[in-house]
């Protein structure tokens, strides 16, 4: 079975993680909430407390196929200035992992360098963020491992997207119609 693992900071955005992690599961990948605070209760950009899986320093990353950055502020800013959360991600991108980001998220990618000369999306105003990337202001953006998706309101496309990548496009399809989303 598919792993990944979505990270929560303080101020992350609720629908874009949540609804990632909903959609993943229903599509047969093992989903975990990861939280960088230290502390397994995070709270959301609208004070939606969420009790992650793991804190960071307990998950075990080795069999992973996908790591996932939701957006949201300060959240995506917590998760930019996490040096171990940034090892992680330059690791596995060095393994071909699929590496998606939603909103402000992408911030994170783009300051390690790893949207240079690729397509990206992110929410608007944040394009400077994607340092290298050419912005195609589309709701979801895919680049070879790299997922990106403009904001909250391209969740379902964010993560039939991954779902795709991970599984198939059969399953997916699959997905997408139990949850009456047209694609």
């Amino acid at each position: 079975m598919k792993q990944a693992f979505v990270f929560l900071a303080t101020g992350f955005e609720e629908i874009e993680a949540l609804g990632t992690v909903d959609i993943l599961r229903r599509g047969g990948i093992r989903v975990s909430t990861v939280s960088i605070m230290g502390e397994l209760k995070v709270m959301g950009a609208h004070n939606i407390p969420v009790v992650a899986d793991f804190v960071f320093e307990e998950a075990d990353f080795s069999a992973v196929d996908a790591l996932i950055l939701p957006g949201g502020i300060p959240g995506s800013n917590h998760l930019n200035t996490c040096t171990r959360l940034k090892e992680l991600i330059l690791k596995k991108y060095q393994e071909d992992v699929i590496l998606a980001a939603i909103c402000a998220g992408p911030m994170v990618l783009g300051g390690l360098g790893l949207l240079k000369g690729r397509r990206a999306t992110c929410f608007p105003n944040f394009e400077p963020t994607m340092i290298g990337a050419t912005a195609t202001y589309t709701g979801v953006e895919q680049d070879g491992n790299i997922i990106t998706c403009k904001g909250p309101g391209f969740v379902f496309e964010f993560g039939l997207a991954i779902l795709k990548s991970l599984r198939d496009e059969e399953i997916a399809d699959e997905v997408a119609a139990a949850l009456q989303v047209n694609m």
